[in-house]
């Protein structure tokens, strides 16, 4: 993996995402930075505490910089790119008061984003060497969609769907209510011609339905090892699989190994422990 690579995010998003933090956080001011004399300048440093890929840099430095437009940030390290433990990140030069203000801000969103691009990056080696590609899910954290989503990024896997707009994926409750399969189908093609078609299947039964209405995409839903390596000797490559649901570490190298094409993972995104990252004011000169 390599950061230089990685199509950078939406500066306007991610001012967005900074703004509202920085709100949530200093409210209607910074009651003990308010202690310390105005005016001093003072530099942080950044270091890992344990092995990770960073994901966030952006959202990080956006936070120093909405406090101090004059901060410096110098980076030692790029997102995707791998960090191990006790490796110095970054050092921010600046207004003390704006350091301090920005400084959990700006850990909560470069630990939380690089925990996903770490768990991102397991699960891409965990399958390395097969067809299988690592996608995310919407199971983000609220208003933090697209940046989860870039990290996803960060740690070599790809995006699903970025939401509700942009594919159209059928799932149980979208087939009782449209009257089947081939209904849903048919009804998205007319409806949204233009978007990718996926619809998620719960049995071999499901499966033989979806089959002849044709979508662009068919996802096995909890379907156990001998019943994904079954799917795709049935289909036959004439559709694109996608295994979703119950994927750990521990089942993905074997999902992989059946030969399917994607394999969906919500942990990426949902289940995350925050990356040990240290942020400590340096003595001065």
């Amino acid at each position: 993996m390599s950061g230089s690579r990685i199509v950078p995010p939406d500066p306007a998003r991610v001012a967005d995402d900074v703004r509202r933090a920085l709100a949530e956080d200093i409210g209607v001011g910074d009651a003990t930075s308010a202690l310390l004399p105005a005016g001093v300048r003072g530099t942080m440093q950044l270091s890992a505490r344990e092995a990770a890929v960073l994901s966030g840099r952006d959202w990080f430095a956006g936070c120093f910089r909405a406090l101090d437009p004059a901060v410096s940030l110098h980076w030692d390290a790029a997102d995707g790119e791998r960090v191990t433990a006790g490796s110095t990140l970054c050092r921010i030069a600046g207004d003390v008061r704006a350091l301090l203000g920005a400084e959990r801000s700006a850990l909560n969103f470069l630990q939380t984003l690089s925990a996903t691009a770490t768990s991102a990056a397991r699960y891409v080696e965990a399958v390395s060497g097969t067809r299988a590609v690592i996608l995310d899910t919407r199971k983000t954290l609220p208003g933090l969609r697209l940046a989860q989503k870039y990290a996803v990024r960060c740690g070599g896997a790809r995006n699903h769907r970025m939401g509700l707009f942009d594919a159209v994926l059928i799932k149980e409750n979208h087939i009782a209510a449209a009257g089947g399969i081939a209904a849903a189908i048919a009804a998205a093609r007319r409806l949204r011609p233009r978007l990718l078609v996926e619809v998620e299947v719960e049995s071999a039964a499901e499966l033989e339905q979806a089959l002849a209405a044709a979508p662009d995409r068919i996802m096995l839903d909890d379907f156990d090892l001998d019943g994904i390596a079954a799917a795709v000797r049935r289909v036959a490559g004439r559709v694109p699989l996608e295994v979703s649901g119950g994927v750990d570490l521990a089942r993905v190298r074997g999902i992989a190994e059946t030969g399917v094409d994607f394999i969906s993972i919500g942990a990426l995104t949902k289940h995350v422990r925050a990356i040990d990252l240290s942020l400590r004011l340096l003595p001065p000169d």
